[in-house]
């Protein structure tokens, strides 16, 4: 595989070191000059990453292309390109439908969409792939789970998942807050919640026939201090008002996917 990206951000540097930390790390990459800064180090840290002089440059070289552009942008600098039959183009853009970027990269035919997560740098998480695809599940593979799915809703719905990143980590921040507000020492504090949360999340695996709520019952003991929180939290409607939010990011992420009708398709 001679790899190449086409947008140089912070996902693309999280697959590529993920990438460079397995144990197979033979894949040559050659990377868009967009963002100077980013591709720069990783071809300074890694003996076969290289910076292309231009977008062109990657897909005349490479079989295998990944496409990391922010959707605002991937209209402007698709278009400019010159893609072969040939090529396997892997889209990381999750708001745009597998359709519309085979009608912006024709006269690909070979076109998969994908969803990795910044820690992929460090080989955790999942990535999910539309449609099932041997040679991506087995790329991925290297790097994390990988979740292949045949239906693009049910690829835009697992999506939803990936917006939710910030408000776990503000819910620990107001845990944080709450610790040290009561004296606790911000280190201590930070290191106490850190440790428990990786544990609960240990959870699922551990039992994997055990629904969500089926472990929750298992800490809310009945007149217990989980109950409570968990009782007092529902009566005012949070988790009600977080399923709301979970709407509005899937009509989003479904209304940008849809193919465009129009010109501009």
């Amino acid at each position: 595989m001679k790899l190449g990206f086409i947008g140089t951000g912070a996902l693309t540097a999280a697959i590529v070191t993920g990438l460079k930390s397995a144990a197979d790390n033979s894949v040559s990459v050659l990377l868009s000059p967009r963002n100077q800064e980013i591709a720069a180090g990783l071809a300074l840290r890694y003996r076969d990453v290289r910076v292309a002089p231009d977008n062109q440059a990657v897909l005349d070289s490479c079989d295998t292309i990944m496409l990391a552009v922010r959707p605002q942008i991937a209209h402007e600098v698709l278009a400019e390109l010159q893609f072969r039959r040939d090529h396997h183009v892997v889209s990381l853009i999750a708001t745009l439908s597998r359709e519309e970027i085979a009608a912006l990269i024709a006269p690909v035919e070979q076109v998969t969409k994908a969803l990795p997560m910044p820690m992929i740098a460090h080989r955790q998480g999942a990535t999910i792939i539309c449609p099932p695809d041997r040679r991506m599940s087995a790329f991925f593979g290297r790097l994390g789970k990988v979740i292949e799915v045949d239906d693009p809703s049910e690829f835009d719905a697992l999506s939803v998942v990936t917006a939710t990143f910030a408000s776990y980590f503000k819910y620990l921040d107001t845990i944080h807050g709450w610790l040290m507000e009561h004296g606790v020492a911000d280190a201590q504090a930070h290191d106490y919640i850190a440790t428990i949360f990786k544990a609960l999340a240990n959870a699922p695996e551990t039992a994997p026939d055990t629904g969500f709520m089926d472990l929750a019952e298992d800490y809310a003991t009945r007149g217990g201090l989980n109950e409570q929180v968990l009782r007092e939290l529902t009566a005012r409607n949070v988790f009600d008002a977080f399923a709301e939010s979970l709407d509005g990011v899937h009509r989003r992420i479904a209304a940008g996917a849809a193919p465009r009708i129009g010109p501009s398709s």
